[in-house]
């Protein structure tokens, strides 16, 4: 059985790998791939990746390479990227019968974009001893990676990073657009490779690639493995007919002179599109920016009457300002190929196409852009030499003097290198000579201090955006939900991956500044409610952050993405279209959150803690971590322990009534880790049980953000500090929510003892008690009093502090491998609490 044969059934078709692909399966895993543009690097990397993990054609597997990560991780610079990824992905590995979901012991395909589906639905982290892709761009992915996922439940982080740098192989796919993200990923590599406990690798691939690049304080890319097309390769029919394909390249006889200019250069740009035009064919026109993309549209819009018919082109308008739902519609129309007597298209992009997309137009126009990225957008044009026959082809570039998003400087060498060519044809352009922008680097300490997920006490994070895009460059998520404009509180659902829009902070701005009070709306963690923003206008945005907007206030049109100026005047007439989910789904996650415990059937405490313990037996002995003694030892011990807390009366009461809210029916005497909810007649889902308190008997106000975890924590160090892996087991319990990790102290709002003296922090208060109660493995845990002293700084009645305890933790361990035994804890709780809900189950 060869790679061939692999190769052919995955693609559906007869045609042999290129060599280069052959020796990407066959041969160890180089650091970077050099290929030229149109070579198929994306089939050549995943199904070198599907070799070597040992998969076969007809589903038959074999034993997999140990050099090759279990997670393929592919990160890609553009949003229309992905689902172009996803969709060959989940083909190949069809065509090979690999294809399954999360669960089922085959390959799954996720794609990770934010939104609620990362709170709700935790199907890929699940199951971390299965082989996983996982697509997405490299902010949703390297924001994971650095411990603040965008778009994400914070309280999620944790457990994407450990499973993103834990057995993953990342693939960084054109280099030449991910600005301080590249700097960043080679960051991430030498850390990877400094502390212990990960078995990832990195492979970077792009056909514009300069070694210079990659170099940074911690990593040495003097010695990169860079895979590129052999001697021989170059000379073979098949690749020369793309490296060679013909492309004549002509400068246009305008140019984009300045903003005032802007309309008549857009008329003129227009009027050429239409002339070079021809049917049965696609034209592109790549421009540098959104709101020139946008306008360029309207007027062939305009040019062809306004309204589509018969007889003119279809026209595309991709950029990444739009939609999920909207930015899909797109892209399956670029996988599409007109019909030879049909009117063709006009596609109209921003640099979301210049790299990567299967596109190949007749005609290719291109504003101005450094050279790294003209090289990628010349290779829309012609792209698998299907042209080569005619003099049909073609590239036309035009002039810009205003070299936003880029800098001056390399507009410049990207010009001189321009006016001395004839021809586009790969073989014919010069090699990258630019060198390595500048880019803050993420340091080693800093790294360190991204590990810890607290929020400042005024609710802010460390701002990572300088280590994944430039500063121009980075995003917030919008979406847009109908409310009533008297409203004063909100109950809306979190959003949703097909709600969420793209916006830079920029044009987020310029639209904020034009809503009022109650237009727009953010989640409050702590609070758990939605809140209004007084004066959007002044709001301080930070990259990944999600805003709610009225849709009647408009800022988003289905025809053009976002829609900050107004591009359509019916948009500012019927608003912008909400796409709220149906059913009656909960609101993001807040901090003393408890819906893992709301669930369909109650569950009592003594057998949840004893299926969690085994469900950690089971996942440490699938991932080959021993549990006999040590960190798997530690890891089964903590999820022994992990909701003990659970029976502290205000845990206790908050179950009871949750259950009768949610049944009508009442407990038994037994302490409980779940709660029962009954079906809605309607909807057939778990009814919604709403807001309940977490009040002790006796006292008047009830605990805010109460944190049952924290008080497990107090009781195992109570009874087990001063052993072996003691703190370890500590932090595992402390953790197994995301709430309470490296740091220990009261929040804003808690509600306070009458005591002044008496400590307190997450609801829980120092003297309260742990009733009584048997664990798994036989262990018999009596009246437990809790203290909260560690709570303070330095040396105390508990001896050391919690930080100082984590702090050696993290030093002992690194960040990786405790992150990863976090996050074992964490899973085998989520599969033992949904094993507890399956029919059948005698809870």
């Amino acid at each position: 059985m060869n790679f061939s044969r692999l190769f052919c059934a995955a693609c559906g078709r007869a045609d042999e790998p290129f060599e280069y692909q052959s020796r990407l399966a066959l041969e160890p895993w180089p650091d970077v791939l050099a290929i030229p543009t149109g070579m198929g690097k994306t089939a050549a990397v995943v199904l070198a990746w599907l070799w070597k993990r040992g998969r076969r054609p007809g589903g038959e597997c074999v034993n997999a390479d140990s050099a090759t990560p279990r997670r393929l991780v592919y990160c890609l610079p553009m949003r229309v990227l992905v689902e172009q990824t996803q969709r060959e992905c989940e083909r190949w590995l069809k065509n090979i019968h690999a294809l399954g979901d999360a669960g089922e012991r085959r390959i799954s395909v996720h794609v990770l974009m934010g939104g609620s589906e990362d709170l709700r639905r935790p199907a890929w982290p699940e199951h971390p001893e299965e082989e996983q892709i996982l697509i997405g761009t490299q902010d949703m992915l390297l924001s994971r990676a650095l411990m603040r996922g965008y778009g994400m439940s914070r309280y999620q982080w944790p457990v994407h990073y450990a499973l993103l740098h834990h057995d993953a192989m990342w693939v960084f796919d054109e280099v030449q657009l991910m600005g301080p993200g590249l700097v960043t990923s080679a960051q991430l590599e030498a850390f990877r490779g400094a502390w212990p406990g990960t078995t990832s690798r990195s492979l970077w691939v792009s056909a514009t690639f300069k070694r210079d690049w990659m170099q940074t304080v911690d990593f040495d890319a003097s010695g990169l493995d860079i895979r590129t097309l052999s001697d021989d390769e170059k000379v073979s029919r098949a690749v020369r007919g793309r490296r060679e394909s013909v492309k004549p390249l002509f400068r246009m006889d305008f140019a984009m002179t300045g903003k005032p200019e802007v309309q008549q250069y857009i008329a003129k740009f227009a009027k050429q599109i239409a002339d070079k035009h021809a049917t049965g064919t696609t034209t592109l026109a790549i421009v540098n920016t959104v709101e020139r993309a946008q306008g360029l549209f309207k007027q062939l819009d305009m040019h062809y009457g306004g309204t589509p018919n018969v007889g003119r082109p279809e026209l595309v308008l991709v950029h990444s300002r739009f939609r999920s739902k909207e930015r899909e519609q797109r892209n399956s129309k670029l996988a599409e190929q007109p019909l030879p007597d049909s009117p063709g298209r006009i596609i109209v992009a921003t640099q979301a196409v210049e790299a990567g997309v299967d596109l190949s137009a007749r005609v290719l126009f291109t504003e101005l852009a450094p050279w790294a990225s003209m090289v990628q957008r010349f290779g829309r044009c012609n792209r698998y030499g299907e042209f080569n026959g005619s003099a049909d082809a073609q590239v036309l570039w035009v002039d810009v003097a205003d070299p936003s998003p880029y800098e001056a400087a390399e507009l410049e060498e990207s010009r001189s290198k321009l006016e001395s060519l004839a021809s586009a044809s790969p073989a014919a352009l010069p090699p990258v000579t630019a060198a390595a922008p500048l880019h803050p680097v993420l340091r080693r300490k800093d790294f360190l201090d991204l590990f810890s997920t607290e929020a400042d006490l005024s609710g802010f994070d460390v701002d990572i955006a300088p280590y994944i895009r430039d500063a121009e460059d980075t995003d917030v998520l919008l979406f847009w939900r109908e409310i009533p404009a008297d409203v004063k509180s909100l109950d809306e659902p979190a959003a949703t991956t097909d709600e969420l829009c793209r916006a830079g902070l920029s044009a987020s701005h310029k639209l904020l500044r034009k809503l009022n009070l109650g237009d727009v709306w953010q989640w409050n963690t702590r609070e758990r409610e939605w809140e209004r923003i007084a004066n959007p206008g002044s709001l301080r945005l930070r990259p990944g952050m999600t805003l709610l907007i009225r849709a009647a206030c408009g800022g988003y049109s289905e025809r053009y993405g976002l829609d900050v100026d107004g591009l359509d005047a019916d948009v500012k007439k019927r608003g912008s279209t909400s796409l709220r989910p149906d059913g009656d789904a909960a609101g993001p996650e807040a901090l003393e959150d408890d819906h893992r415990s709301l669930l369909s059937r109650a569950v009592r405490l003594d057998r949840h803690l004893a299926d969690v313990a085994e469900a950690a037996v089971e996942l440490c002995t699938a991932l080959g971590v021993s549990t006999a003694d040590g960190d798997g030892k530690a890891v089964v011990t903590a999820a022994g322990w992990h909701d003990l807390g659970k029976a502290h009366d205000a845990f206790a009461s908050m179950i009871r009534e949750a259950h009768r809210k949610g049944t009508g029916e009442e407990l038994g005497p037994e302490f409980w880790a779940k709660s029962g909810r009954k079906a809605d007649p309607k909807t057939g889902q778990p009814r919604r049980v709403g807001r309940v308190a977490y009040q002790v008997p006796g006292e008047q106000e009830p605990r805010k953000h109460f944190r049952h975890e924290l008080a497990s924590m107090l009781g195992w160090l109570e009874h087990h500090d001063g052993e072996p892996h003691a703190d370890l087991v500590a932090y595992l319990i402390a953790a197994h929510h995301g709430k309470v990790r490296m740091s220990l102290r009261a929040w804003p709002g808690e509600t306070e003892p009458d005591d002044p003296h008496r400590l307190f922090a997450r609801g829980v208060w120092a003297g309260d008690v742990l009733p009584a109660q048997q664990l798994p493995g036989g262990e018999s845990l009596r009246e437990t009093v809790l203290r909260l002293d560690l709570m303070q700084l330095g040396e105390g009645p508990q001896g050391p502090s919690w930080t100082t305890r984590t702090q050696r933790l993290l030093k002992d361990y690194g960040p990786f491998r405790l992150a990863f035994l976090e996050s074992l804890v964490r899973v085998a709780d989520w599969r033992a609490s949904r094993r507890e809900q399956e029919p059948g189950e005698n809870v």
